[in-house]
């Protein structure tokens, strides 16, 4: 069977030291006018105001995880799907990254066989999709990649903020949980708090 839609996923949060890792999903009819997606980039080389100014565009035009309207070439589709960081320390940081990934594709509610499915760097999705390719630097090369880093750390950063008003002190409003030496130095000042990756950190203090 040829392939109906286009899938694209990225992933963030590999490597912060707290919080969740999160995987953006983004599903369009292989007609969609790719003009709209003129002047998108990888999210880490976008400012926070384009962020979210993409992340906006993305919703107008689709709806959440509510499958991709049939007759309409115009219209996307898309999901997110995070994986906290005690189930990373549980299973470890790849096994958790395949396992959003897996979420993020089954709220699609697409048919794995009618969609072809571009992936970031070393990403893979689950067998059942045959049609899949895994691009390095895939966020800069490939559109609908680029628009599922978006929509994934703008969802990542919003979660930080949230706990930033929780877990007050260790500035997770700033960093977003990366090991930057602030939030190390406020690690050592009050030690880790729940959301805190205590496989990630023994590396980090084991070098300290």
């Amino acid at each position: 069977m040829k392939y109906r839609y286009i899938v694209g996923i990225d992933e963030v949060g590999r490597g912060p030291l707290a919080g969740p890792v999160s995987v953006g999903a983004v599903c369009i009819n292989k007609f969609f006018d790719m003009s709209f997606f003129a002047g998108i980039r990888d999210s880490k080389k976008l400012s926070a105001q384009k962020r979210r100014e993409w992340a906006g565009k993305v919703k107008k035009l689709g709806r959440s995880a509510s499958g991709v309207r049939k007759n309409s070439s115009q219209k996307l589709n898309y999901s997110i799907a995070s994986v906290s960081s005690s189930v990373i320390d549980k299973i470890g940081i790849n096994k958790a990254i395949a396992l959003a990934i897996l979420r993020a594709l089954n709220r699609l509610k697409i048919n794995p066989k009618e969609c072809m499915v571009f992936l970031d760097g070393g990403l893979h999705a689950p067998p059942e999709y045959k049609k899949q390719r895994t691009i390095i630097r895939g966020d800069e090369k490939i559109a609908v990649i680029s628009l599922a880093s978006v929509i994934a750390k703008q969802h990542r950063d919003a979660k930080m903020e949230k706990y930033a008003e929780k877990y007050v002190g260790y500035g997770f409003e700033e960093h977003k949980g990366y090991g930057t030496f602030e939030h190390l130095k406020k690690i050592r000042m009050l030690g880790m708090c729940d959301i805190h990756r205590r496989s990630f950190l023994k590396k980090f203090f084991a070098r300290s």
